[in-house]
């Protein structure tokens, strides 16, 4: 498969998973955590989705395309293994959606970075909640649920608390 091919299967596979996850959480009035704002294509796909829900945006540093960036007061910005915590502090565990594309090109730091970050994440979530993620995540109390039609097998992951 080329590198052409793989991202093609990733971003559909995104799309698929998160407009899945946020129709399964329409009912819960949680917030939306996107975790990595890159140049802020998901998130500004959640805009046009999500409805009733406000969106925080856990970042580094802000470098989205100016019509993909989020409001000052919706942006965590800091490293995730101190902006989670905080996050877990300010809202419990109340997200009705987390997604996660924190990831790069190198598949075995990526799964290092996962193994790191579940915990950090798995608090956050409400009970019936969805996280949608770009690499495989290790929880204790979460469950794999299987991706929608038109996901790609390995390109995206998807756990309910």
């Amino acid at each position: 498969m080329s590198r052409l091919d793989i991202f093609i299967a990733r971003m559909t596979s995104q799309r698929a998973c998160i407009d899945f996850a946020v129709q399964e959480t329409a009912g819960m009035t949680g917030p939306v955590f996107e975790l990595g704002l890159g140049n802020g294509r998901t998130y500004h796909h959640l805009c046009e989705i999500v409805t009733g829900r406000d969106i925080f945006v856990f970042e580094r540093a802000v470098e989205s395309n100016p019509a993909s960036t989020p409001p000052e007061e919706r942006t965590m910005l800091g490293d995730v293994f101190d902006t989670l915590p905080k996050a877990l502090e300010r809202f419990g565990a109340t997200a009705s959606f987390i997604h996660a594309d924190l990831g790069g090109h190198n598949l075995q730091k990526n799964d290092e970075f996962a193994r790191k970050i579940s915990p950090y994440v798995e608090p956050l979530l409400a009970a019936g909640g969805l996280m949608v993620a770009s690499d495989r995540m290790y929880f204790d109390a979460m469950q794999e649920i299987e991706i929608p039609a038109g996901a790609v097998s390995g390109r995206c992951f998807i756990y309910r608390k």
